[in-house]
């Protein structure tokens, strides 16, 4: 099945219309590697539809993430980024210092997610997240600087 055959089936199956413009933004977050902004998208489509509107961008990527086709984060760069929704189970450790970003083994998370559960029974949805902190190179940067 082509790309395009593929992503009008995963629009339909979500209960959306298909429209040249929803698959071009489609399409340019699951070929994204990694994660993509919307102006990111914005620019990308317009190489292949040159008057298409920011706006509409923006209000195709707020609907297709309420369909659950891909996920919004924010990884602390002071913008929000979109990806795939398939992949969306991956977890981010980000530096507030050098922004360097780890991922963070799922299993860390899993182990958060049922003491969250055992502790206040409440019943988290931890599929895609970020912690903020400082990475091991900053804070022996730190360290060296001011002696601690």
């Amino acid at each position: 099945m082509s790309c395009e055959r593929e992503m009008a089936a995963v629009l339909r199956g979500a209960g959306q219309k298909v429209t040249p413009q929803r698959m071009l933004i489609l399409c340019s977050v699951r070929h994204a590697e990694g994660h993509i902004t919307a102006s990111q998208i914005l620019a990308e489509v317009r190489r292949s539809y040159p008057y298409i509107d920011a706006s509409t961008v923006y209000r195709t990527l707020d609907q297709l993430e309420k369909v659950k086709l891909i996920v919004k984060s924010d990884l602390g760069a002071g913008r929000e980024e979109y990806h795939w929704a398939e992949e969306s189970k991956h977890h981010h450790m980000v530096c507030l210092d050098c922004g360097a970003g780890a991922e963070l083994a799922s299993g860390v998370v899993d182990s958060f997610r049922q003491s969250l559960l055992d502790t206040y029974g409440f019943q988290s949805d931890l599929s895609h997240m970020a912690i903020f902190g400082h990475c091991a190179a900053c804070q022996e940067k730190k360290e060296a600087q001011y002696g601690t």
